[in-house]
Order: C-alpha cells, then structure tokens, then sequence
C-alpha cells in the first residue's frame, strides 16, 4: 500500500472571484473622479454661421473662446434678449475682456502666448455692434489673433 495517492479525480482549482467587485468598484469610482463631464456651460445661443473656406485651429489648447449670443431660455426673463458675451462660464461686459485676456494668458506658458488664438462664437443673428465691441478690446489687450468660428458650407 503507498503512502501517497495520486488525485486523479480533480482538476485545477478555479480561479477566486472574490475580490473581483472590488477593482470594478475602484475602476469605477477612479473614472468617475477623473472624468470630466462638461467643462463649460453655454449660457448664450450660438448658432453658428457657414462658409467655405474653414481651417482647423491646431493647438486647441491655446485657443480662447468667446461665446456672443442672445441668452438661453432660462435667462431670457433676467437679461431679456438682447445679446450678450459669454467668457468662461459668465455673463461679461466688453470692459472685462482685458481681465479675461490676462487670465487666459496666465495659463499658458509664455513662450506659447503670441500663438494663442481669440475664437469669436457668435450667433448668425448677432449685429457686428457687440462684435466690434469685442474685437476693440481685443486689440487693446493685445490679442491680435482673432478668427469666427463657422460650419463648414455643405452646398
């Protein structure tokens, strides 16, 4: 009689699961930190205008949006429908566009600033009041690269 016996009868032993719903849980709660959702809300509407000859901005890192629109519904009843500038995530005046300017500047590392680009979002129905309005104080914070944002034309 031997000593030892062979365990023909079983196979390899399963794998453990049981601390599988712990990394999904970590994997879920480190992409739900780490994502992020929506970085700007628009509080204006822009519909934007098309034309035929659009190129493509590259880096869109360095490139600076300012939002010209008739408000949203939800503040229609406060400001009424006239058209106003959206920087960041704010109602502004064309007097706060310097302060924009500088703080837009700050963010970047100061060899990129003269590459950095002023993108002007502005509803087809907007009159070129606001619009030079805004390019003025541009020019005086010296932010001279300026170009509209536009759909390509499919016709």
């Amino acid at each position: 009689m031997s000593k030892f016996k062979k365990d023909k009868g079983k196979g390899k032993p399963g794998i453990n699961t049981a601390s599988l719903p712990d990394i999904i849980f970590i994997l879920l709660f480190f992409f739900m930190v780490v994502t992020v959702i929506r970085e700007l809300e628009l509080k204006v509407r822009v519909t934007l205008p098309q034309a035929s000859e659009i190129t493509v901005i590259e880096p869109k890192s360095l490139v600076s949006n300012i939002y010209i629109g008739p408000p949203t519904r939800q503040y229609v009843e406060q400001l009424g429908t006239a058209p106003r500038i959206q920087l960041n995530d704010a109602f502004s005046t064309p007097q706060d566009i310097a302060l924009f300017v500088e703080m837009e500047r700050n963010k970047v590392d100061e060899r990129l600033i003269p590459a950095m680009t002023w993108s002007l979002r502005v509803d087809q129905e907007v009159r070129m009041g606001i619009v030079s309005d805004v390019k003025q104080e541009l020019r005086k914070s010296d932010a001279l690269k300026i170009n509209y944002a536009a759909l390509p034309d499919l016709d």
